[in-house]
């Protein structure tokens, strides 16, 4: 079982920041997964939701701000943390993945967010994002509730995909048989007592926050576990030595 860090280290800090990334690399995640929208001028940047409301106190769009303006406002999430992380700049995805080359061995799960592939389309929304992973491909996983959007990434030569589910029923099952992803991605809480489908994927629940849920999900055959708590679930003596060390 592996322990996958959801939008970086999201229990302590603000989510898909670089600092939130690095911080759950610096507590021991293998793998981090973060969000990515596509701003005005194409480029990905990290943010969960399209409006900036949530994460800045800002009520616009991701859609309507480019590149240049987003690096002057602050995704420091105000209302959990006041104005303790500020400013955090939205960040730059070349940014988050560069990240990546101090923790050897790290996984980055990117998840390229439905609003996006609305908003632009297929085609521009997954070339702007696999022109930006490509120095760091190898260590890059594509994650996605848009099945489409995976088959043009692996056609485009992309190697590793996860796919999340909306829902776990039959049709859902049909598709990951035709799709064949790497990962298939669920919220656990949708999964209850069904069995996981068996196939050639490994299975990614979320998002748990307990050592005693990850271990019974891990018993239950989900390969990795994720969660907003790293740092606190690694500390678990039954989970420390799930962590990696980055050399």
């Amino acid at each position: 079982m592996i322990l996958v860090a959801h939008r970086g280290y999201w229990e302590r800090y603000p989510e898909n920041t670089l600092i939130a990334i690095e911080a759950a690399l610096q507590a021991g995640a293998c793998v981090v997964e973060f969000d990515v929208q596509l701003c005005s001028d194409g480029a990905p940047v990290l943010l969960h939701d399209e409006n900036l409301q949530r994460t800045a106190g800002i009520d616009a769009s991701v859609f309507e701000l480019d590149s240049l303006a987003l690096a002057g406002i602050s995704v420091h999430e105000p209302v959990r943390f006041g104005d303790f992380f500020e400013p955090q700049p939205v960040a730059m995805l070349s940014l988050a993945l560069a990240l990546f080359s101090r923790y050897p061995g790290a996984t980055a799960m990117v998840e390229i967010k439905q609003n996006s592939i609305n908003h632009f389309g297929i085609e521009r929304t997954m070339d702007a994002l696999l022109e930006t992973i490509r120095p760091h491909a190898e260590r890059c996983v594509i994650i996605s509730y848009d099945a489409d959007a995976l088959v043009y990434a692996r056609a485009c030569g992309q190697g590793r995909i996860g796919w999340v589910l909306e829902t776990f029923d039959d049709a859902h099952r049909l598709r990951a048989n035709e799709l064949r992803p790497d990962y298939l991605i669920c919220n656990h809480e949708k999964i209850t007592q069904q069995t996981l489908w068996p196939g050639s994927w490994s299975w990614m629940l979320y998002d748990i926050t307990d050592a005693e849920t990850a271990l019974e999900l891990a018993a239950r055959g989900a390969a990795l576990i994720e969660t907003r708590d790293i740092g606190g679930l690694l500390q678990h003596p039954a989970l420390t030595e799930r962590g990696c060390g980055h050399g």
